[in-house]
């Protein structure tokens, strides 16, 4: 089985005093958190916890949660944060989906029987440990389990190997270049693959990850840590151009996590703002496809091409698939793992696109949100896309409710620069779509139910559109 160096290891090794962790706690060396991974990871071992077995942790982001983390994958654990923002008793189920043995939480779970460990006793520390000899990691042991964002019925639970991360740094860093005098901003969950890409990321180069602190905004947490890269999706991102900040020391910002309006993307260009849009999915461990530096207007309007060790096609129905080095070993289940792959090896992502001859993709939408409007097929996103090129429209979704006649109908939920979306939102779209694609109403943008997370979670407006009577 081929090892490759442990990262962390290495970089205390090589740059010892250098910063890893920047945050309101203050500053973390390569070398002390490489000391405090190793005292919590023997810790944790110390509590029976075996080579293989499945750790939870229900943590707020701070550099405890990042020292944790590493200690269980220091330790020969698997890793599996669980979103805070998911009820106690769903927490419980992800659990059971996952085969977590552990807990790692400052709470208590009264629908489980696991046993919990609690962060303080894990990481009691007496002092900086001077990097040890260096030590290796498998490829293909399993490293972190992450769940899907669940846009289509119950999230699954993906396993990823220390291959999977260490190639989606590689790939990552040979098109955005990242060094250990470089600090990226840790702007995204842990439970998410894009927050722990930035980790891995990080590590593999000897960067610093800043940790911004609560409520400040994104600029000012730019400003004070001397962030040279972050990572955003579109709320993210119009929340910044919103601060109209100087950021002159911001040498990369990577979009993701999905669409990323045109108009938005314009903006961001208008503003000199150096941003790469990209596509990627959980199975994939983050990235898949990236535009490079520099990259013109029209290229920045796609999700770049396929980064070094993955690939990328579309099948002849417009599906785009995946495979690789980064594409992950599996879902958990309860009989093991389960990769569904075609003959080929290619992931079937549900997602559509279109690649062109120079192996640019677009994102047209996903397959699970179609529906069928009159014997026509209506893609979502389309719409969405057309409503935000009006002048205005920050953002969109569409969604399909039910219509005696022709079976299902868009209704558009719109969020507008300063309040209420503008009148004769239906003329404007008419030179645009067909009229089968016009939303037959178009209603505000819910704010306490239109949560700001890596995707919008379509399900919440389906149910409020099903709540109107009349369109």
């Amino acid at each position: 089985m081929a090892e490759i160096p442990c990262s962390l290891r290495a970089a205390a090794h090589a740059t010892p005093d250098a910063p890893a962790i920047m945050g309101p706690a203050g500053v973390m060396t390569y070398a002390e958190l490489d000391g405090r991974v190793e005292a919590a990871a023997a810790r944790i071992a110390g509590e029976g916890l075996v080579p293989g077995g499945r750790v939870a942790l229900l943590l707020e982001k701070d550099e405890r949660y990042i020292v944790l983390l590493l200690a269980v994958l220091r330790a020969g654990c698997v890793a599996c944060p669980v979103s805070t923002r998911v009820p106690l008793e769903g927490v419980a189920t992800s659990l059971r989906i996952a085969g977590c043995s552990a807990l790692i939480s400052y709470q208590d779970l009264l629908s489980t029987d696991l046993p919990v460990l609690r962060p303080e006793q894990l990481l009691e520390f007496s002092g900086v440990m001077r990097a040890q000899a260096p030590i290796t990691v498998p490829l293909e042991h399993p490293a972190t389990i992450v769940f899907t964002s669940g846009s289509t019925g119950r999230p699954k639970a993906a396993l990823h190997t220390f291959g999977n991360h260490h190639y989606s740094a590689l790939g990552s860093g040979a098109n955005i270049p990242l060094g250990p005098e470089d600090r990226w901003l840790h702007s995204l969950p842990l439970y998410h693959v894009g927050g722990l890409s930035v980790v891995f990321r990080c590590l593999l180069a000897g960067a610093a990850m800043v940790l911004p602190e609560a409520g400040v905004p994104l600029s000012e947490a730019m400003t004070r840590g001397g962030v040279t890269h972050v990572s955003l999706v579109a709320t993210q991102l119009r929340r910044l151009l919103s601060e109209d900040a100087p950021l002159g020391t911001l040498e990369a910002i990577l979009l993701g996590g999905g669409p990323v309006p045109e108009t938005l993307v314009d903006e961001a260009l208008d503003r000199r703002l150096p941003i790469h849009t990209s596509y990627g999915l959980t199975e994939t461990s983050s990235q898949a496809t990236t535009t490079p530096r520099g990259a013109s207007r029209e290229v920045l309007h796609t999700s770049g091409r396929a980064l070094p060790y993955r690939e990328v096609s579309v099948a002849e129905d417009g599906e785009i698939l995946v495979r690789g080095d980064t594409l992950f070993a599996g879902y958990v289940n309860a009989d093991g793992l389960d990769l569904p792959l075609d003959d080929a090896g290619w992931f079937h992502t549900k997602d559509l696109g279109e690649l062109d001859e120079t192996g640019y993709l677009r994102v047209t939408g996903r397959r699970d949100n179609q529906f069928v409007s009159g014997g026509e097929n209506v893609q979502p996103e389309e719409i969405e896309a057309a409503l935000c090129r009006i002048e205005g429209i920050e953002q969109a979704v569409v969604v399909p409710v039910a219509d005696e006649e022709f079976g299902e109908r868009p209704v558009a939920f719109v969020r507008a620069r300063g309040g209420r979306p503008p009148e004769g939102l239906s003329e404007a779209l008419a030179p645009v779509l067909p009229r089968f694609k016009i939303p037959v109403a178009f209603r505000d943008w819910p704010e306490p139910q239109g949560p700001e997370g890596m995707k919008v979670n379509r399900a919440i407006f389906r149910d409020l559109a099903r709540g109107f009577e009349k369109f």
